[in-house]
């Protein structure tokens, strides 16, 4: 293990915010993890570096979380069990399982960041979450370095939640996922979003698992800007949950305000129609902004400070909460 001091992560975080680390390792394995949780307690943990907002340098260990590797643990008729390591990127997960068939995680296509940190945030798109094929995790205790099984029950899923960002936040770190997933009559779901019009648009009536990814790949691409040219970290708010009896009252001075029904007395609204009612779409500060074709996704244009970009995400959730009564949660783990 190669440890190095006054470590610049700019390459290491999809916003390209510049910040140094006190100090970094990268580990590739549980017995290199656990040697250096052995000696370093306060540590901060790095995976694809996808979700997040650096707005300091951070003034201890980083540790980054290397690890390869992908198995099919076990299969039967109908499913099969594949385990991926937490340093495998999640996009090349989902190609490989679609490669072979593997059927439940088309519809995260292109999600950037690492398979480690899908349970966490319980990352979800196109009416898809983790948690609906999630069989299991291997992590280990930071204060331990024992490793233990979570189970999808122990994990407490939520939206974009999960027992890693509550009870358990910086305890644990993840080493490797398994997924239960389709060999044979595959669930295919279209419903959501512009999948279905995708489709049509290549006259496509009985989709393939690829021909869901590559339709979900265009429509991110078509919306989403590509990290490695323009700084990003995909959604940076959470689409609001609010209660139908509020929704209602909004709606009588907003009657064009779109929602997705939760439960019988839980609406969701989509934080992007806020965002862009609100006048921020397209909106650039600096470097620091609002993405042109996606309102949700702030950008780094080029040298904006974390501290600028977090500046920008405050003055939207005060405007939507002065506009609406609505307030909005950033997605993004703010550091």
């Amino acid at each position: 293990m190669n440890f190095q001091s006054n470590f610049q992560l700019k390459e290491y975080n999809t916003f390209g915010i510049s910040a140094q680390a006190k100090e970094f390792v990268a580990v590739s394995n549980t017995t290199e993890l656990a040697s250096v949780l052995e000696s370093n307690r306060d540590i901060f943990v790095l995976g694809g570096g996808s979700n997040m907002l650096l707005t300091k340098d951070i003034e201890k260990l980083v540790v980054h979380i290397n690890f390869k590797g992908i198995e099919i643990v076990k299969d039967d008729e109908n499913f099969v069990w594949v385990k991926a390591q937490a340093g495998e990127n999640w996009h090349e997960f989902v190609l490989y399982c679609i490669e072979h068939n593997f059927g439940g995680i088309e519809n995260l296509s292109l999600i950037p960041g690492n398979v480690g940190t899908t349970p966490i945030q319980n990352i979800g798109a196109y009416g898809v979450e983790i948690k609906d094929t999630f069989d299991n995790c291997t992590a280990i205790e930071i204060a331990s370095q024992e490793l233990k099984s979570f189970d999808k029950t122990t994990c407490n899923f939520g939206y974009r939640e999960s027992v890693f960002k509550n009870e358990l936040k910086n305890q644990y770190i993840i080493t490797d996922v398994t997924f239960k997933l389709t060999k044979k009559n595959h669930k295919i779901n279209t419903s959501y979003g512009a999948i279905d019009a995708e489709l049509e648009k290549e006259n496509i009536t009985n989709p393939t698992l690829k021909q869901v990814s590559d339709a979900v790949i265009a429509i991110r691409q078509s919306k989403l800007p590509n990290p490695k040219e323009l700084g990003n970290s995909g959604s940076f708010f959470k689409n609001p949950i609010i209660l139908k009896t509020d929704y209602d009252k909004i709606k009588q001075n907003h009657p064009e305000i779109p929602h997705y029904v939760v439960s019988e007395t839980q609406v969701k609204v989509p934080a992007g129609w806020l965002i862009e009612q609100a006048g921020f779409k397209g909106k650039r500060f600096g470097d620091a902004g609002i993405h042109k074709n996606q309102a949700l996704v702030l950008v780094n244009y080029g040298n904006a400070t974390g501290q600028e970009i977090l500046a920008v995400s405050k003055d939207i959730q005060q405007t939507i909460f002065e506009k609406f009564g609505i307030h909005i949660e950033a997605e993004v783990n703010v550091i």
